[in-house]
């Protein structure tokens, strides 16, 4: 039985991609890499695909952070602070639910992040619902990345 873990999506099935793994006995964060090389441009968001997805229970998410030397190094930010993928994001309709890294570069010249270069981690967390909330047994997802948002 599956509670947690990473799989490609079939995109990426016979691409040589490293799964994500913690570094030390004591980490809390699963290192994503980038799936492709992309050029993150100064000033701009890049959506950097990693060809993964990730399962877990119904009451977890998985926290995206970019990994912190590279942000200080390279001064990158995840545009929205934490990406949060949500446990229904899995195998979604849209993209199956492919993990991309929405990426800031809040410098003044180009950066290049090579293929398998370990951008972000990851980290799976268990939320807390209000009494009454009947969304958990009663909705499901219909798409993918912003399918929930009410500005498209």
């Amino acid at each position: 039985m599956k509670t947690r873990g990473f799989e490609k999506i079939s995109a990426y099935q016979n691409v040589d991609l490293p799964m994500p793994q913690r570094k030390t006995a004591h980490s809390a964060g699963y290192d994503i890499a980038a799936a492709e090389d992309v050029e993150l441009l100064p000033g701009q968001v890049t959506l950097v695909p990693t060809g993964l997805k990730a399962y877990m229970n119904k009451d977890e998410y998985l926290g995206i952070h970019i990994r912190s030397g590279l942000s200080i190094k390279h001064c990158l930010s995840l545009i929205n602070s934490q990406g949060i993928i949500d446990a229904d994001y899995y195998d979604n309709p849209d993209n199956e639910g492919h993990i991309m890294i929405a990426v800031y570069n809040h410098g003044t010249v180009k950066l290049s992040i090579a293929r398998n270069c370990r951008i972000a981690q990851g980290i799976f967390t268990k939320f807390l619902c209000i009494d009454n909330d009947m969304l958990a047994e009663t909705t499901k997802r219909q798409g993918g990345m912003g399918s929930t948002d009410e500005y498209k």
